[in-house]
């Protein structure tokens, strides 16, 4: 039977979420930090109201669900299509980075060789909201530098997915020829179906929103859809994750998708979204953290922002930027958000890494959150360029 006080636990965590997000955006900081600190102080890291629950969850996997299709339905290729090259040399080159120095850290702290390349995975995503919503304030969104950070930041969600998808493949079927060219089929697989179905889908929907405009139904069957490439992406030996992803892509051209992301975030901002973020907090605890585990992640946390910032820094030298524009990029690519939880939380479900992992993700999160929208506007502080 559920038990009763979990209807208290999220209802407290809806309140505090809705209220310390609200706080951080009168300071001009990204919301998701302040869902971040909801789940903290409920959880056992600081007023041990919520403890970890299945069905807490449950609930919070619906929100990664939701926010890898709501990534996907965001994700405009039009926009770094005249600089998807050097925005693929950016994105590739700091990931290398960052999962290079991820694993390095990891190796030197005595992790094993496959937890420390899976915490290299975890440091090797880049949060785009917070940086974009930095460019908004400053009015440089639409400046060389910002775009090639959106296309860069855009590959870095598919490739760092892909990466992911494929480590957890690996060490579930064992390391070997064999296995991966299995892997490999089977991802192949995967996107052939997920390209067809994504194209009928896509013209379905086109000639549904002209015939019957814009209703409910569209909502509907964009979330069953949804759902079955998450299940498929599964079924293949994939994240489910990756099927959301890919099933948002199918509709981010369609002329309805402002309306279907408006209906999805309705639905997943008014529990599931909340319940993820403060999941992450309540998950949290710092009991066991040593002397050893702080010095690791401090060496984390500068590990994350360096190698960001010199990969795509240098990426963008390579591609042709100037040092200003190649300093602005890197410092773009520095923030980390909501797909480093993602990646952390299922490698901690699948035992690939320790759960006392989470408190070192946290606090890489909310550094590089914290400090990436200020070091933004010292970088374009004397960047007079017009926009375009």
């Amino acid at each position: 039977m559920l038990d009763s006080s979990l209807f208290l636990v999220i209802a407290l965590i809806l309140f505090s979420t809705k209220a310390l997000s609200i706080f951080m955006g009168r300071l001009h900081l990204p919301q998701v930090v302040g869902a971040l600190i909801a789940g903290l102080l409920l959880g056992p890291a600081a007023l041990n109201i919520a403890g970890p629950s299945e069905t807490l969850d449950l609930i919070a996997e619906f929100g990664v669900i939701f926010l890898l299709f709501s990534a996907g339905m965001e994700t405009d290729f039009k926009e770094f299509r005249s600089t998807l090259k050097a925005s693929s040399l950016i994105s590739v080159l700091g990931i290398v980075a960052a999962l290079g120095g991820g694993f390095a850290v990891a190796m030197l702290f005595g992790n094993g060789s496959f937890e420390s390349f899976f915490i290299g995975v975890i440091i090797a995503s880049m949060s785009t909201s917070i940086t974009v919503e930095a460019l908004q304030e400053m009015g440089k969104l639409k400046t060389k530098s910002s775009t090639a950070i959106m296309g860069a930041s855009l590959l870095d969600d598919i490739l760092v997915i892909m990466i992911l998808a494929v480590t957890m493949g690996l060490h579930e079927g064992g390391i070997s020829v064999a296995s991966i060219a299995i892997l490999l089929l089977r991802i192949a697989a995967f996107f052939a179906v997920a390209t067809v179905s994504g194209y009928f889908v896509n013209k379905l929907f086109g000639f549904m929103a002209k015939k019957f405009g814009e209703t409910r139904r569209l909502s509907i069957f964009a979330i069953a859809y949804c759902f079955i490439m998450a299940y498929l992406a599964e079924a293949f030996g994939l994240a489910s994750i990756t099927g959301a992803y890919i099933a948002g892509i199918a509709f981010c051209n369609t002329k309805c998708v402002h309306y279907l992301e408006t209906k999805t975030h309705v639905l997943s901002y008014m529990l599931f979204t909340p319940v993820f973020m403060a999941n992450i907090g309540i998950q949290t605890s710092f009991d066991g953290m040593t002397a050893n585990t702080v010095l690791f992640t401090i060496a984390l946390v500068a590990v994350a922002m360096i190698s960001k910032f010199v990969g795509c820094g240098l990426g963008s030298k390579i591609a042709g930027y100037s040092n200003r524009e190649s300093v602005q990029i890197g410092v773009g690519m520095i923030a980390r958000g909501e797909v480093s939880f993602i990646i952390a939380s299922k490698g901690i479900a699948a035992g690939f890494v320790s759960s006392l992992m989470f408190p070192s993700v946290v606090v890489v999160v909310v550094l590089t959150v914290f400090i990436t929208p200020l070091l933004l506007k010292a970088a374009y502080a004397k960047d007079d360029s017009p926009e375009p």
